[in-house]
């Protein structure tokens, strides 16, 4: 195991222990944890290697932070369509989740080296990580939202900010062969129009290992709800190490043209479908 030294580092604070943070929730489980699942744990969500990426970089927040992940790994990106994007237009930009947090992090990368800044839609508990909350516009998927969680989402459509959102919510499955999201839910559409954003539907190539889908149709199978194969993603984060993706931008849809003619629904699915078939288009 990698030894950490922290000594004298200020980041020191935002480095993770899983024993702390199931103490932290119950008391009584956390002593009854055995000490090699604990290991188990850490290796699979590799604590050790997050919290090295965190003392180097906890320093920083925001694009800086994401930034310096983005050299930390070693990414290369090709950006397809990168032409159709206006300089001082206000957009929103929708694409699939084939990663389940590292496309955002690379998306959110190139969005701010186009833009400056960049916002993303999230889970409320991705939050706790200080150096990203500033990239964030939290929502709570677990319950009702706050009045503060809907005041920062209002204001975050209303600025010039471009944002990122991933209309599945989760990361994408293997279903019948093939990588593809869960259903997109419509409610872009609707934040799209009031604020007076064009959308951009992109295709963001990448995927995960097929231990990572087997267990996910294997824990849907059995029927248990709870997305255990989400302690997965960060053993499949650092499976991309040095790795290359494409990324193909569509042609920016005006808020504009989104009239009745279709339902909330079928706008979400056809722009959906031109996201999935911006990948046939290869123009640098």
């Amino acid at each position: 195991m990698k030894i950490i030294n922290t000594m004298d580092n200020p980041n020191e604070k935002l480095l993770i222990d899983v024993e702390k943070v199931l103490a932290s929730k119950n008391k009584k489980l956390a002593k009854r944890v055995p000490k090699f699942l604990y290991n188990l744990l850490k290796r699979i969500i590799h604590q050790d290697e997050i919290n090295e990426i965190l003392l180097k970089y906890g320093h920083l927040e925001g694009v800086d932070f994401i930034n310096k992940v983005y050299e930390h790994f070693n990414f290369k990106i090709t950006v397809h369509g990168e032409e159709n994007l206006a300089p001082d237009s206000r957009y929103i930009f929708v694409s699939n989740h084939p990663l389940g947090g590292l496309d955002g992090i690379i998306l959110m990368h190139f969005i701010a080296s186009k833009f400056g800044d960049v916002k993303a839609i999230s889970n409320d508990l991705l939050t706790n990580v200080k150096p990203l909350k500033p990239l964030f516009i939290p929502v709570n998927k677990y319950g009702n939202m706050s009045h503060e969680y809907a005041e920062n989402l209002i204001n975050a459509y209303k600025s010039e900010t471009p944002i990122l959102n991933f209309p599945a919510g989760l990361c994408s499955r293997k279903i019948k062969g093939e990588v593809k999201d869960l259903p997109w839910r419509k409610s872009f559409i609707k934040r799209a129009i009031d604020s007076q954003r064009d959308i951009v539907p992109v295709y963001f190539d990448g995927k995960n290992s097929n231990f990572f889908y087997n267990f996910a149709n294997l824990r849907k199978f059995l029927g248990i709800k709870f997305n255990f194969e989400l302690l997965l993603l960060p053993d499949e984060m650092f499976k991309q190490l040095n790795n290359s993706f494409d990324i193909y931008i569509g042609e920016p849809i005006k808020y504009e043209s989104i009239t009745k003619e279709h339902t909330y629904a079928e706008w979400t699915e056809i722009i959906r479908e031109k996201a999935y078939n911006g990948r046939y288009n290869k123009t640098n």
